[in-house]
C-alpha cells in the first residue's frame, strides 16, 4: 500500500490573514508531502527487507514509518480542522466535555495555548481512551511525548515552518490566529467517533 497525499480542503489563500497562501503552499506541498515520501520509502525498505531476510537495517526503517507516518498523520489533521468558516467555539457533547475535564473553554485555551508554546512540534487535544478524559498535549517532533491510547481531536503545527514567513518568531500570535480559523465541526466528528468506540 502506498499514502499520497490530498488536496487541502479549500483554496490556498483561504486561510488569509491568519496563514499566508505562500505557507500553506511551502506547507503542504513541500514540508507535508516529504512525510508521505519518507512513509511510503520507509515502508518499501521494511518490505523488501522481509523478503530478503535482511533486516540490518529493519530498525531505522521502522523509526522512519514511526515519524513519517505520524507526521502525515497529523498535518492531515491540521489541514482538516481549519477552515475559512472557522473561529468559533465547539458546540454539542465537545463543547460539554470540554467545560467538563478543563472548567471552561477559557481554561481549555489557555492551557492548549501553554501547550503550544513549549511544544518542538505540535499541540494538540487528544481523546485519552485510559481515564476516559480530554487532554492537551505538548508533541516533540510528531511523535515524542504522546500519550498510548489517545486519539487526536484537533492539531496545531507549531514546526517553524508552519509560522515563521508570517509571524516571524511571535509564536503566540500564530497560535493566537489559529483558533481564528478552527472549524470545530472536525474535532466534534473525531471526539463523536472515539467516544462512540471506547466508552
Amino acid at each position: 500500500m502506498s499514502y499520497e497525499l490530498d488536496s487541502l480542503p479549500y483554496d490556498y489563500d483561504a486561510l488569509e490573514p491568519h496563514i499566508s497562501e505562500q505557507v500553506l503552499r511551502w506547507h503542504h506541498d513541500t514540508h507535508h508531502q516529504g512525510y508521505v515520501n519518507g512513509w511510503n520509502g520507509a515502508e518499501e525498505s521494511l518490505a523488501e527487507n522481509r523478503e530478503s531476510h535482511d533486516f540490518s537495517d529493519s530498525a531505522g526503517a521502522i523509526r522512519s514509518v514511526t515519524h513519517n507516518s505520524s507526521g502525515h498523520i497529523l498535518h492531515d489533521l491540521f489541514w482538516q480542522n481549519m477552515s475559512p468558516e472557522g473561529g468559533d467555539q465547539p458546540e454539542g457533547e465537545l463543547a460539554d466535555r470540554i467545560e467538563e475535564d478543563f472548567g471552561s473553554y477559557e481554561a481549555w485555551e489557555g492551557e492548549f495555548s501553554a501547550a503550544a508554546s513549549d511544544a518542538s512540534g505540535w499541540a494538540l487535544l487528544v481523546y485519552d481512551t485510559f481515564s476516559n478524559q480530554l487532554r492537551n498535549v505538548a508533541v516533540d517532533d510528531h511523535d515524542k511525548g504522546a500519550i498510548w491510547g489517545g486519539h487526536p481531536i484537533l492539531a496545531c503545527d507549531v514546526w517553524e515552518h508552519s509560522y515563521y514567513y508570517d509571524y516571524g518568531p511571535a509564536r503566540g500570535d500564530f497560535v493566537e490566529n489559529f483558533f481564528d480559523v478552527v472549524d470545530w465541526s472536525e474535532p466534534s466528528a473525531r471526539f463523536d467517533q472515539a467516544v462512540s468506540l471506547f466508552e
